[in-house]
């Protein structure tokens, strides 16, 4: 999610370096990776070699299945309904809309908020969509009639994320006013206030299982929480910005956090001990994504680069190469073979996970690239871009897929 406030921040960063501050040590690692060369966005001619299902000898440019038009300003991200039939998008016309993933058509846009949507969710039963924004409230909705069902009031400053608990009781929200809260996601009641924090609370996520909340701030720290009763457990300190993202991986056991420092660290997610520092990116780490089995990470940079790394020992394994702008945002496909990134450049891109070589340009948007995600079932690429819309693509991009008039994933699973 790139919000305006985001912007202002990471340009202040680079206008001011941070002065050079003590932290505590840990294993650093970032000196050797490999760096792959982009490649022209056309497609070689391969039907004389055997094989049809390899990945193209240089990336193609990505079709589109749907536009999704109607948002009258920035689409700042979105998201899949957990049976991927539906896609919900948040834009900075203060609105939230619902469409139908396999169509493109609107089913219901959500309108109430007084500013700028920052952020929209589904419920993990696909009912209801929470979400965020700079009119300092999260609301609940009725994700197929647009219905708002509850109103999450009580921050005192732009509510930049919310999210729901693994089980959908509860739903978690960060705010600029320094803090998390914590709500009843049936009836929109507050829990608990997760105070702590000296500076901006940018996100706050749930642990896999829902015990623990994990934050992040401009005061350069995270903090990790019990999420029943809101007290604060850990403090994990050693980057020397603001902290502007973090994640679990899908065990719950390690958290990775990204920084204004250009870095990316590694923190066990029981004791908040420092793991590892992954250094090398040279301008703000925007962004992080474990894969499916948690053995890699990668990372994605202001720098215009992404980084894969192994997640036990630090090693930098990659370096994609390809964007010429800021990377926003990276995350892995389902199956963990391919790894999507969105970018400043106008463009998202697909590459190979195991070898780093890029296998697709999804272009055509008029401007930034917010964020980007696949399906469930990772049939289907969607972007979120300033330039109002949303698009979904395919994210099959084999030969033989070509040869048939590429394979599209409008059959939802």
């Amino acid at each position: 999610m790139r919000c305006l406030q985001v912007l202002e921040r990471a340009g202040a960063r680079m206008r001011n370096p941070p002065a050079g501050l003590f932290i505590i040590p840990l294993l650093v690692f970032g000196s050797q990776c490999e760096s792959r060369p982009s490649f022209a966005a056309t497609i070689k001619q391969a039907e004389s070699r055997p094989g049809a299902d390899r990945i193209p000898d240089v990336p193609i440019d990505g079709t589109v299945l749907s536009l999704l038009r109607g948002h009258k300003a920035a689409v700042w991200s979105g998201a899949y309904s957990p049976d991927g039939k539906w896609i919900v998008t948040a834009s900075q016309d203060r609105t939230a809309r619902v469409w139908n993933a396999a169509t493109g058509a609107e089913r219901a846009v959500l309108s109430g908020h007084k500013d700028y949507v920052t952020s929209a969710a589904f419920s993990p039963d696909g009912r209801y969509v929470v979400t965020s924004s700079a009119d300092n409230t999260a609301r609940i909705w009725d994700a197929a009639t647009g219905k708002q069902h509850a109103v999450l009031a009580g921050h005192h400053g732009i509510v930049e994320t919310a999210a729901y608990s693994a089980d959908g009781a509860r739903i978690v929200t960060a705010s600029l006013d320094k803090t998390a809260r914590i709500w009843n996601a049936a009836t929109g009641a507050p829990l608990a206030v997760l105070s702590g924090h000296r500076d901006r609370v940018w996100s706050a996520i749930f642990s896999p299982d829902g015990r623990r909340v994990v934050t992040v701030s401009d005061d350069d720290t995270a903090r990790i929480w019990d999420a029943a009763t809101g007290r604060q457990l850990t403090v994990l300190a050693g980057h020397r910005d603001h902290v502007i993202f973090a994640a679990y991986s899908r065990d719950g056991k390690v958290i990775v956090t990204t920084s204004d420092d250009k870095t990316a660290r590694l923190w066990d997610a029981d004791t908040g001990m420092a793991l590892l520092m992954l250094s090398g990116h040279s301008n703000v780490v925007s962004s992080a994504a474990f894969s499916p089995n948690s053995a890699r990470i990668a990372t994605a940079s202001f720098d215009g680069t992404v980084r894969i790394w192994d997640a036990i020992t630090g090693r930098c394994l990659e370096i994609l190469v390809g964007h010429n702008n800021f990377v926003e945002s990276v995350v892995y496909s389902p199956d963990g073979m391919r790894v999507l990134t969105a970018s400043d450049d106008k463009s998202a891109r697909i590459w190979d996970a195991a070898t780093g070589v890029q296998i697709a340009v999804l272009s055509g948007h008029n401007s930034f690239v917010n964020a980007a995600f696949y399906s469930p079932n990772g049939r289907c690429i969607v972007t979120a871009s300033a330039d109002n819309t949303a698009r979904i693509w395919s994210a099959r991009f084999s030969v033989l897929a070509m040869k048939r008039g590429l394979e599209t994933c409008r059959s939802v699973e």
